[in-house]
């Protein structure tokens, strides 16, 4: 949307400005492009002071101007160096500079930062994703879905807090990520709420050549005086050999451009894009119970009929909390907690940075993207199952088993539904799926 207005910004400087300015444009075509092309690079992250490239793109518009609107005398270089040094006292393009520099920079600040934090989100999600299960993990959710079939008790479904647990362990790094994930679902809203509020974005963006218009009218408009105070403050050019144009007088006057507001169209996009990030929230801690109630097939019966890791029963062990530091006790997976996971936590450090970034922008300070891409068991027992899996208790104790390394290959491919056909890592392969869901709602 950002871009669109941008390019529909460009396309009508380059439909007016032929018949308005004639050479005045034509002659000055590339210095259009040049700022238009500054800002649309500025926007995709490029390393760019916007201050700068505004205030070079009216450095040269003004020189080339003058040259043409004086084409009696010859201009040098040095004495334009002059006139710019004088430009700001003198003011040639009025109030317009100074006016769309603010707007914009910060206009531009708050939607390349906002478009930036749903990038980096779903690139959160797709390299979290990725991060494979690990023995223990493989183990759990095995006993979990394949252990009832093993006892001839292929109807009765996991309980669902027996679900959780395992769940739980094998996503405890993932739950880390809640607290740095809810910051910048918060702040991304309230740099939405900048967008279609104080910083104007639809206003601003979208009415870049009216801008340029107006200043350009004002120069043409204020031409006399304007020239005789930079005569007056860089002495008198010497008078060209060359024929004057008359173009500068057939094309003077106020230009009256018109602009399509679209501001509904932003504010129902900014609106959904809240209304998904709201939901997105608590996203990390509730994948499990998501799974468990939707993808896991957990039981909905009654809480004595259902697998306890054990037998068709109740399951008694509490449930564990969220994160890695509450699975030290997990009666399901081994977890070892002084071990977390550096891709995950590197993660957690890009959803801070990006945070910090938004805060920045929501207050118009600019921000460099450049490092952007850097940043179970339960009561019974049973007789078909192998011990090692099934014949597990629930007075087993973490510290007798070594901690398990857990590598990091890449993995794709689609969840199985039905419990029963499931290959052993397909409760992974749904996180991945719900993970992907969050994906898509980010890069909207």
């Amino acid at each position: 949307y950002f871009q669109d207005l941008l390019n529909k910004s460009e396309k009508a400087l380059y439909d007016a400005f032929p018949s308005i300015y004639g050479e005045l444009y034509t002659q000055n075509m590339k210095v259009f492009k040049d700022l238009y092309s500054e800002l649309r690079r500025y926007y995709r992250g490029s390393n760019i002071n916007l201050e700068e490239a505004l205030n070079e793109f009216w450095t040269r518009l003004l020189e080339r101007l003058f040259k043409l609107m004086n084409p009696q005398y010859h201009i040098t270089d040095e004495y334009l160096d002059c006139m710019v040094k004088h430009a700001e006292q003198h003011k040639p393009f009025g109030e317009v500079p100074r006016d769309l520099k603010v707007k914009a920079t910060r206009a531009f600040i708050a939607a390349r930062s906002y478009a930036q934090g749903f990038l980096v989100g779903s690139d959160v999600v797709k390299k979290v994703s990725q991060v494979s299960l690990s023995h223990e993990c493989t183990r759990a959710i095995m006993k979990l879905m394949y252990c009832p079939h093993c006892r001839g008790m292929s109807s009765v479904k996991p309980c669902n807090n027996y679900c959780l647990n395992v769940v739980k362990g094998c996503l405890a790094n993932q739950a880390d990520l809640n607290t740095e994930w809810k910051y910048l679902m918060d702040s991304l809203v309230v740099v939405a709420d900048r967008i279609d509020g104080p910083y104007n974005v639809d206003t601003v963006i979208g009415t870049i050549h009216m801008r340029i218009a107006e200043a350009i009218s004002n120069l043409q408009e204020n031409k006399d005086s304007i020239t005789a105070k930079v005569f007056q403050g860089c002495g008198n050019p010497k008078i060209s050999t060359k024929g004057s144009s008359s173009e500068d007088k057939k094309r003077r006057g106020k230009v009256a451009l018109e602009a399509k507001s679209s501001a509904q169209a932003l504010e129902m996009l900014v609106l959904d894009a809240k209304g998904n990030l709201t939901a997105l929230k608590t996203y990390w801690i509730t994948l499990p119970g998501s799974l468990c109630s939707k993808k896991v097939t957990a039981s909905t019966a009654a809480d004595d009929k259902c697998w306890n890791g054990m037998t068709k029963g109740s399951y008694l062990p509490e449930v564990m909390g969220d994160g890695l530091a509450n699975q030290i006790n997990n009666p399901e997976v081994e977890v070892d907690i002084t071990k977390p996971d550096m891709t995950i936590r590197q993660q957690i450090m890009q959803l801070k940075i990006m945070t910090n970034r938004l805060g920045n922008a929501n207050i118009g300070n600019d921000v460099d993207f450049q490092d952007a891409s850097d940043d179970m068991s339960g009561s019974g027992s049973g007789d078909s199952c192998p011990d090692d899996v099934c014949g597990k208790r629930l007075s087993k104790s973490p510290s007798t088993r070594q901690p398990e390394t857990h590598a990091i290959p890449k993995q794709s491919g689609h969840g199985v539904n039905g419990a029963s056909s499931r290959s052993l890592p397909s409760a992974f392969l749904l996180f991945l799926w719900v993970a992907f869901i969050a994906a898509q709602h980010l890069g909207r």
